[in-house]
């Protein structure tokens, strides 16, 4: 198999990209790369050393849009990307703002200080935790909720990346114990349950939440 996707699998980039490949049935292997001490052949496919990266042959591929837009343009499939250039740049955009400014709060705060920094021994910042969660985080759901509007996905009824990157950044907030609230933003608190029924999703869960499980001792 020439296509190897690395990564671990709480990371909300690589499992975006997982979904990709789960909703457009692309053959690949997985292949367990944490985000830090990665080997030095790793930093010749990603030369920043994050995660993910991808193989497909003689090619390396890093950063998780770059490797998105590349399997639709290789592979087919699912028109994750919209179908016009209109759809195609507000995917883009919406997958930006989840990756960049909704995961920097929700994932590298939030997420981090509650499974992950504990597990490499360092203490939680639940200051910083509360802080994203009461200022930083509300007004990118608010912005998130006006975006969705009454509609069933970011591009109405068609299922997009921008689905996929948006609710990959709330499944990390929810393996941290924070939910949405429905009643304040309904719309996303339905997109994600929605999203996470999917089985594109749903077949990745369960492995999650045991890793989850393990790492936070709730087992």
């Amino acid at each position: 198999m020439s296509l190897i996707l690395y990564g671990a699998i709480l990371s909300p980039f690589v499992r975006k990209i997982r979904i990709q490949l789960a909703e457009q049935q692309i053959a690949h292997e997985l292949v367990t790369q944490p985000p830090f001490n990665q080997p030095d052949w790793y930093y010749e496919i990603s030369p920043l050393g994050r995660i993910p990266a991808l193989r497909d042959g003689d090619l390396g591929l890093a950063d998780s849009s770059v490797i998105g837009q590349y399997l639709q343009d290789t592979r087919g499939g699912a028109a994750l990307y919209g179908e016009t250039p209109q759809q195609a740049a507000r995917v883009r955009w919406l997958e930006k703002y989840a990756d960049y400014e909704l995961g920097a709060l929700a994932t590298l705060v939030v997420f981090r200080n509650r499974i992950v920094r504990p597990v490499m021994g360092e203490s939680c910042d639940e200051a910083a935790i509360q802080q994203a969660l009461e200022v930083g985080l509300p007004p990118l759901f608010d912005y998130l909720e006006t975006q969705l509007g009454d509609q069933r996905y970011f591009l109405g009824e068609h299922f997009s990346m921008a689905d996929i990157a948006v609710c990959c950044q709330l499944i990390n907030l929810a393996h941290a114990g924070e939910l949405i609230d429905e009643m304040t933003w309904p719309g996303l608190s339905s997109l994600l349950s929605r999203v996470t029924a999917r089985s594109s999703v749903s077949s990745l869960l369960p492995a999650e939440h045991q890793l989850v499980a393990k790492m936070t001792g709730r087992v």
